[in-house]
């Protein structure tokens, strides 16, 4: 039998967060220390390390930690991710019969976009990745969508901040043309990818809508060869109405589960 790994200090951090979370007032590191039989060095190391991350947050008054947002944040996120991928599960599968290459769904994850869910191409040469891999914010179509879904003050932000990797030679790197594209994904509810991201492949990309603590987007990815041009035309409408239709969906759930917003 495979010896399972252990995490002491990970361990005694869940067991501070399940006590803080238990009262409605708060906890010292004094009582935190008592109740959980550790040492207050060793609270005190754990405490900073939580409250330097958003997890609990320090009253200045009576010095008692509390519960914190990013607590709150991705507990709700968590929850988000697992609804937005049973609704949109059906709707990928469809776009991916109708089209013949992979289709994902992923949301911005901090400075990146992380993929949920994927729905291989049925063809032997494809693209994949697994669930749980991040991309960057600014890959290709992708990218254009997700910063189009934001308020144009803060796309400029980021892009300013960041700057813009170049990934191909093909690869936008101009900031006014790069947002003209940001902006015409806001107006089209669409963009495209022709080898900007990686050679030899193409890709488009439509808003997913709706679904507040995310933003989110679905994408369909072939080979150059496979997605010629005839075919990205008639991709554009598919990906648009299969996101659209996700869209509907956790409208619909959200009608039901006004919580969820």
């Amino acid at each position: 039998m495979a010896t399972k790994y252990q995490a002491p200090s990970v361990k005694k951090a869940f067991q501070i967060l399940k006590l803080i979370s238990g009262t409605n007032h708060g906890l010292g590191i004094t009582e935190l220390a008592n109740n959980l039989e550790m040492s207050k060095g060793t609270v005190h190391g754990i405490i900073f390390a939580l409250e330097d991350s958003g997890a609990i947050i320090r009253d200045p008054v009576t010095k008692k930690y509390t519960l914190g947002v990013t607590l709150f944040e991705l507990g709700k996120l968590a929850y988000s991710q697992i609804d937005l991928m049973a609704l949109a599960r059906p709707v990928m599968e469809e776009l991916m019969e109708r089209t013949e290459e992979s289709v994902y769904v992923g949301v911005m994850n901090g400075g990146h976009i992380t993929i949920l869910d994927i729905v291989e191409s049925s063809q032997d040469l494809k693209i994949t990745s697994p669930r749980g891999t991040a991309i960057p914010l600014f890959a290709g179509a992708t990218g254009k969508v997700i910063l189009a879904s934001m308020e144009n003050p803060q796309a400029l932000n980021i892009i300013t901040k960041n700057g813009l990797p170049r990934f191909t030679e093909h690869t936008i790197t101009d900031p006014v043309r790069y947002l003209e594209e940001v902006e015409s994904a806001r107006k089209n509810g669409y963009a495209t990818d022709y080898e900007e991201y990686i050679s030899g492949v193409r890709a488009i990309a439509s808003p997913i809508r709706g679904w507040k603590p995310l933003i989110s987007a679905l994408w369909v990815v072939g080979f150059k060869t496979s997605l010629n041009d005839h075919k990205m035309e008639d991709l554009i409408p598919a990906t648009r109405e299969a996101a659209e239709e996700i869209s509907r969906r956790i409208s619909t759930l959200n009608s039901v589960h006004p919580a969820q917003e």
